[in-house]
Parts: C-alpha cells; structure tokens; sequence
C-alpha cells in the first residue's frame, strides 16, 4: 500500500524449549494511524513488538519499515531509523531530574561537559511542542504516575520516533489522565506520527484507534477497522468465545465486621509518610474496593495488613486481634489471603515448578503430607483439580512458572490464595496486565468469594473494575482517604478520578468510614 509505513511478513518465533511464541504473523500498519495491538496474555503480542524494536531474533519472515527490510538492524539502528517503544514498566532512574532522563546517553556536551542549559531547552521546547507539560528540572521521584508516562514518551520523540510502540499506556491512570493522554496522542497523529496501542482495555482502545490487529495463540486473526465492529466483536476475536464485559452479581448481604482498621500511619524508609490517619472496615460478604493513583499509599496499605511491612502505628483488627507486628505466616493462619501487586515478585517464585507455587503456602498442612513428610500423591491430586478449577493453561505441574503466560501465572496465584479458604481476602491489583478471559474469570472467582460471607479489600488502578465488583468504595490520595461510598453505584467514573486527584475531597470522612453499614 502506498500509505503504509511498516509491514511484518509472515513472522515466526518459536524457543529453545519449542514454545511457539509466534506463527506465521502477518500485519501492517499505515502513516500516521493509531493501530491497536490486542490478544490474551500468552498470544505474543510482546514477544511480536520485541522483535520489531530488536530486542528479540526471529526465526522466519521479514520486516520492512518504509519499504526497507530492516531484518538484520540493531535495536540501536532501528532507534535511529525512527522507531521507538515506550514499556509498559516504566525505565526512569527516580534520583534523577526528568531532563536528565530524557537525554540520557545523548547529553548535548560543552567540551567534556554536559550542557546543562542545552539539554533543559531541548526537552522543554519538545514538551510544550506536543503539550506534554512537563517540568524538566522536576525529580522523577516527585511527579505522578501520568507525567511520568509523558516523560517516556518524551525519551523517543527526542531521539526522532515516527513509529512508536506503547505498551499499556494507561494502566494507571486515571480517567482525567487518560484523557490527557488521547489528546496528545492524536496530536501526535496529526504531526505524521505513527502509534502502535497495546492494550487490554477494549473500551480505550475503540475511542482511540484507528484500526486493531488481534493475535491469538501466537497466530493474527485478522486485522478490523474500528467503526465496523463492537466490543463484543473485539473481545471475542481476543478469546475465541462470547465474553461477558460485565459482571453480574445479587445485591451484597452484608455480615459481621470482619476487619477494622484505625488510625493507621506509615512512614517509608525515605521519610515520607505514606498513610496518614487511615481508618475503615470491611465485613463479611462485603467487596471494599480502593480506587487510588499508583504510588498514593494502597500498596503501602495491603502490605501492612498482610505483614509485609512493619513499622506502621495504629490498629489492624482482624476479628479483635490485632495483626500488627505479626509474621506473614502467622497473619496466614489468621485465615489471611493476600493477592501482591508484583506478581513476579512476590506471587510466585518463577523458576520454580507450578507445583512448588501453588503449595507454598501450605507445606505444613496435612492436605499435602502424609506421616509428617510431603506426598506426592497428595501434591499431585491437589494440583490437578487446581489446573482444572481455575484453568490453568500449561503442560502439566511440573512445568517451570516462568514459561507460563502472565495471565496463567496470575491464576496460579489466585488458584493458591483462594483454596486456602480465606476468610479475608486482600486482592491488590488482581487483574492487571492481563488478558480479557483471564480478568472475567478472576472477576467471577472474587464474586465467588464474596457471595461465600469472606470479606475482600479490592485495590485496583483500573477504575471498571472497582465499579463493576465493589459493594462499597474509598478512594486515596496522598495517603488520605478523600472519599467514602457505602454503595458503590452512588458515584461515577469521573467523579473517582477527581477524588483519587486530590481535586475534591468529602467532609465528615471518617464518621462515614467507620459507621456501621
């Protein structure tokens, strides 16, 4: 086509170990279009971009950017022919001030110097350009998580990206923020600028995009424009079966409190105070979810429950003991289940065999000995009906959890959690990064849970998940709560978003949060 800027021919990747990540892809994208990536975790949406950027080899097909094969290019050439991908994990050095992670390896020099005032002007005349506002001599550490997204972006316009990959660009961020960003982003379109979407968020993308490009099972299932289909059109292409956008759940029926939080305060190992006065309950058959910007003091708030983190003055009462002080496994026999943020990092050990994670709560529980030694019988039957129960895609037990799609390893850690028969469940971030399949699953098991008489703590970023699964919701800014909804259908997305900015705040806060519902 005379308007098409890249086209990947036919592309195959398959592993040492004989993982297809890849088969036989084909798809192009025009000059100056937003064109979405979609597919369930484990479809090789990433691996597919990794090989564009150059990051990873591939064992058959061709690239050609601009009518040129560009196969055999480096990541560095590739950078240098205008191709630019923004991670989803942001790579910004925190310590650092945003110009000087803007420029980083490119520092404009006074002889053996670097030009200070040079690499200020650079950045900030790019930044009023595209309308990005952002403070170049501002330290990364102090800026949100949505001038931080800019900031990224700004890394690959300043090297001269006409093709840029973004990778769940707005993951977390808020509604007004994600406004912000669509704005710029067609700014960029309309400055010739060609975008590649990657995302989960099929809503997003049909307001976004321009067309969108479906991989599954490592193969394209085709390529759609936009105006011609619906979500659901989408969703099933991504899945290959009619999925449910919404959840559908009986009015809550709310217990005995279940979990009292008082006064909580938290001060990080930097100084800074991540939770200020923070008090609540959750009670049984109840789903309290917490809308907050990353890095608002949720994270901070889960950990200290769970145990993760000491130091923290205040009350955490679970059923009138107070589980403050407490050891992570001692806060597990409370009954305690704890779904982490970092699923690599602490959801599972990933070198070690599915196996081995979906026991490692429970290796002193008769359900996997016998006479005071591990069974394997016993691990093995457990492990079966786990796979089975919450679908678990992989060869069998034995198979390394490294080699698992982010969204089975997901259900791994859900499949753990929950079969420990929690009677508190603290979900943070249960479903980020993960495909559209594996979220309605996890969304109908937390239900599940809910409907059992346990009490679940749901933290999420993603704002349709905390309206569509909570009872009741409480929003964070700063480490403060600013807002408290005893029903969660009382308040809009938008409305949140101003809440988890800090722009509006409720009075009488805590007489709301700790009245009995």
């Amino acid at each position: 086509m005379e308007n098409e800027v890249l086209r990947l021919s036919n592309i195959t990747k398959v592993y040492p170990n004989g993982v297809i990540a890849n088969k036989d892809v084909s798809f192009s994208v025009n000059k100056g279009e937003i064109h979405a990536l979609m597919g369930e975790n484990g479809a090789g949406k990433s691996t597919l971009m990794k090989i564009l950027f150059g990051i990873e080899s591939h064992n058959s097909g061709t690239i050609h950017y601009e009518g040129k094969n560009i196969n055999k290019t480096s990541t560095e050439e590739r950078i240098k022919l205008g191709i630019g991908m923004v991670h989803q994990h942001f790579t910004l050095v925190d310590s650092l001030r945003v110009y000087e992670n803007v420029v980083l390896g490119m520092e404009p020099k006074v002889g053996f110097s670097i030009n200070r005032k040079a690499a200020v002007k650079m950045v900030e005349e790019l930044s009023l350009k595209y309308n990005l506002n952002v403070d170049p001599l501002a330290r990364i550490c102090d800026i949100s998580v949505g001038l931080k997204q800019k900031v990224e972006i700004l890394k690959v316009l300043i090297r001269g990206a006409m093709l840029l990959v973004l990778d769940e660009p707005t993951a977390v961020l808020t509604p007004q923020e994600t406004k912000e960003l669509f704005e710029q982003l067609k700014l960029l379109k309309a400055s010739g600028r060609t975008i590649i979407f990657i995302s989960h968020k099929i809503r997003e993308v049909m307001e976004i995009c321009d067309r969108i490009t479906v991989l599954r099972g490592g193969k394209s299932k085709g390529t759609m424009d936009v105006g011609e289909v619906s979500e659901e059109d989408v969703s099933k292409s991504m899945v290959g079966r009619e999925v449910i956008l919404k959840t559908s759940k009986a009015s809550p029926t709310f217990g005995e409190k279940i979990l009292s939080v008082r006064n909580l305060n938290y001060i990080n190992p930097y100084r800074k105070k991540m939770l200020k006065d923070v008090s609540f309950d959750v009670y049984r058959g109840q789903i309290l979810g917490v809308a907050a910007v990353e890095g608002n003091g949720q994270n901070e708030l889960a950990e200290t429950i769970f145990g993760l983190r000491t130091g923290a003055e205040g009350t955490v009462l679970l059923q009138g003991e107070n589980l403050l002080g407490q050891s992570v496994n001692a806060i597990r026999m409370h009954a305690v289940s704890y779904i982490p943020e970092d699923r690599m990092t602490f959801g599972v050990a990933k070198e070690s065999t599915v196996w081995e994670n979906l026991i490692s709560d429970r290796i002193d529980s008769p359900t996997v000995k016998e006479k005071k030694l591990l069974s394997l019988k016993k691990i093995r039957n457990m492990c079966v009906n786990l796979l089975s129960d919450f679908d678990i895609r992989c060869k069998n037990e034995k198979q390394p959890t490294e080699m698992l799609s982010g969204g089975n390893i997901q259900k791994i850690v859900v499949a753990r959690e929950f079969s420990s028969n929690p009677e508190l469940l603290v979900a943070n971030q249960p479903t980020r990064g993960i495909d559209v399949g594996s979220n309605e699953f996890i969304w109908k098991k937390i239900i599940e849970k809910r409907d059992e008489g346990k009490g679940i703590l749901l933290i999420s970023a993603d704002l349709n998940e905390i309206l569509e699964l909570s009872d009741s919701i409480m929003v964070i800014c700063d480490g403060e709560i600013t807002a408290f909804f005893k029903d969660s259908k009382t308040v809009t997305r938008e409305d949140l978003g101003l809440y988890m900015l800090g722009i509006k705040k409720q009075e009488m806060l805590h007489e709301q949060q700790t009245a009995d519902l």
